[in-house]
């Protein structure tokens, strides 16, 4: 060992054999968790057979390392006692020789405080002391200083590859009845592959995080890919259950500054860390870290504190009700429905806060995970009332204030193609759908995600640009009901009063090979609502398309429909169209002045009142020199 104790506190180093010779038959013995899983105690524990060691229970909040019981040869011995079902846990809990008990995060240490979940010995794995016998928890907070208080044997496992950290973290030796060194390495955990999809999915929950956004952190390809996402965001905020390799990534990059916070500013806070030596490594006396209690980080009251804090969950299953199913069984360490609940309320109570369930179109059998229902599946959240974003590889559905029909619209746009016409079949068999709801499976395939694009117009307002999507039916009825009858008749050529269901689903799918639509979105109270639309559909017999757009009226004159008319052009360019042609009646003025920017000649021809438009595309204007 590369540490030395100082000569007063050496008479409490003792070897593992003195440790378990205290222990009575019965005991409840609690164990860090993780990365500060004792593993040295642990072990001997396991190995020895003397008589005293019988019908103990091990609790642990999340057990990851050798305190599982392998097989039945340790019932006698211990029983262990989790909190969480997850990574090889499951299995054990299935077969009946690990018990589970059901509990909010926050709310575990109120268990040990209160006395509900008695201690009588606590096996705690603590970073090497300084000369004044400080030493730190390292990496797992969890309840170990409440389970500590407790018991009446605090057992101090000193482990030098374990970081001295900062936050609530720092014991004195003192506070222990033994000590022991350790013998066993930490339990390091490699980083998770990312393959294409997850890199897709998390690329769609980055686009929902804005600048000065709280995130926090689990670990899987999610995460793992979400990470460089967010690299070139700015002031994010860090408040996670735990700090992973990914996070740290992140921390480095420079997007993280916590200055937003309204919680621990300027420090990234988290209850656990699970990773590499590498993490361990650059946790070690790092300042811009802080480790707090579970009932801390995890407490939704505290979450809410922070402005913007996005609660990023990954899901298993999701139905077209919104109905979630969680992920369950070996590997797994994402969220249960009550971290879920926690971070789903704290998302709530904060400013701008945002609630995602994140996953991929399919499973690894290539079968959806968008479902009729999951009424079938382990693991439900089903807060439907409150949910909010919904994110595959292919977009984000938004789920706030929709019905069931329109949110089985968001969901199958979001589901893989190859499935959204079954799910459209099965949604019209259960009534969800209308039973005349068209859908364009064929043009599923032809959906063009990568035509998207944010921009910022006058005073400020963001508007973003993406292809119509048959989900849009309502929202675009909404933005025809909001126009003015003079509006109404400058983009339909008559005075239309009604738009219909039948009508609006008739415009709003459409065969992306012939017809281009794009929509501009913005965002008011975290609701996003269309604003802006533009379209060209291509002339029978004729390399032509015609183009019309329309802005809402409290939004004209800023500069978004001549954005829309460039966009169109350039589009259309690429797949080979020579020109435009358009029709605007003569009073239409601010319309055909956003037609005389374009950079290419316009042909006018006056017939009953309209101007019959045509824009080649074969010869570009240049611009004065000097202009």
């Amino acid at each position: 060992m590369s540490y030395t104790i100082p000569p007063r506190w050496k008479d409490k180093v003792v070897s593992p054999e003195k440790v378990l010779n205290e222990i009575k038959p019965g005991m409840n013995i609690f164990l860090g968790t993780g990365v500060a899983e004792p593993r040295t105690l642990v072990k001997h524990l396991m190995a020895s057979d003397a008589n005293n060691l019988r019908d103990l229970k091990l609790i642990q909040l999340l057990s990851l390392g050798d305190a599982l019981p392998a097989d039945e040869r340790y019932s006698r011995k211990y029983r262990l006692k989790t909190f969480f079902s997850g990574w090889v846990a499951s299995e054990a809990v299935a077969a009946g020789r690990v018990d589970l008990i059901p509990s909010r995060n926050s709310q575990i240490p109120k268990l040990f405080k209160s006395g509900i979940i008695d201690v009588d010995a606590a096996f705690i794995q603590i970073s090497p002391p300084d000369e004044a016998g400080f030493c730190s928890f390292g990496v797992s907070i969890d309840v170990a200083r409440h389970a500590m208080e407790h018991a009446s044997i605090a057992v101090g496992e000193i482990n030098e590859h374990i970081p001295c950290t900062h936050g609530d973290t720092v014991v004195h030796i003192n506070d222990f009845a033994y000590l022991i060194h350790s013998t066993e390495p930490p339990i390091f955990f490699p980083r998770w592959p990312v393959d294409n999809v997850f890199d897709k999915v998390a690329a769609n929950v980055a686009s929902i995080v804005e600048d000065g956004s709280c995130v926090a952190f689990f670990i899987g390809p999610l995460f793992e890919a979400l990470a460089k996402h967010l690299a070139h965001k700015r002031n994010l905020g860090i408040q996670s259950f735990m700090i992973t390799d990914a996070l740290m990534d992140l921390i480095k990059s420079g997007a993280v500054t916590n200055r937003n916070k309204g919680l621990f500013r300027h420090k990234s806070v988290a209850a656990y860390a699970i990773g590499t030596s590498e993490l361990m490594k650059w946790l070690n006396h790092n300042p811009l870290v802080e480790f707090q209690g579970i009932d801390v980080v995890s407490n939704p009251s505290s979450m809410g504190l922070n402005n913007r804090f996005i609660a990023i969950l990954p899901a298993r299953k999701v139905d077209l009700t919104g109905n979630i199913a969680l992920h369950i069984g070996k590997g797994n360490v994402s969220p249960g429905p009550g971290e879920a609940q926690e971070a789903f309320t704290g998302a709530a109570l904060s400013k701008g806060g945002r609630s995602i369930f994140a996953l991929p179109s399919r499973n690894l059998e290539g079968k959806s995970n968008i479902l009729l229902s999951v009424e079938d599946f382990p693991h439900q959240f089903t807060n439907r009332e409150s949910l909010d974003l919904i994110i595959t590889e292919y977009g984000v559905a938004s789920m706030r204030g929709r019905s069931t029909r329109e949110r089985a619209l968001a969901l199958i746009d979001i589901a893989h193609p190859d499935d959204r016409g079954e799910l459209v079949r099965a949604a019209k068999e259960a009534n969800i759908l209308y039973s005349d709801q068209i859908y364009l499976t064929e043009s599923s395939h032809l959906y063009p995600a990568d035509i998207s694009c944010t921009h910022v117009f006058k005073e400020d307002v963001s508007v973003h640009f993406r292809v119509i999507r048959p989900s849009d039916e309502e929202d675009m009825r909404n933005l025809f009901y909001r126009f003015s009858d003079r509006a109404v008749y400058y983009r339909y050529f008559s005075p239309i009063k009604t738009m219909p269901h039948t009508t609006m689903q008739e415009y709003v799918n459409i065969d992306y090979r012939h017809i281009m639509s794009i929509v501009g979105i913005i965002k008011e109270s975290g609701i996003e609502r269309i604003i802006a639309e533009g379209r060209y559909a291509l002339s029978k017999d004729s390399p032509y398309a015609d183009v019309a757009f329309i802005v809402d009226e409290k939004f004209q004159g800023s500069g978004i429909g001549s954005f829309l008319l460039e966009t169109l052009i350039k589009i259309a360019r690429k797949r080979g169209i020579e020109g435009f042609t358009a029709d605007i009646l003569t009073d239409n003025k601010p319309m055909l002045k956003v037609f005389e920017k374009v950079p290419f000649p316009m042909h006018a021809v006056v017939r009953e009142g309209a101007y019959e438009l045509t824009i080649p595309f074969s010869k570009k204007i240049e611009p004065p020199e000097g202009s």
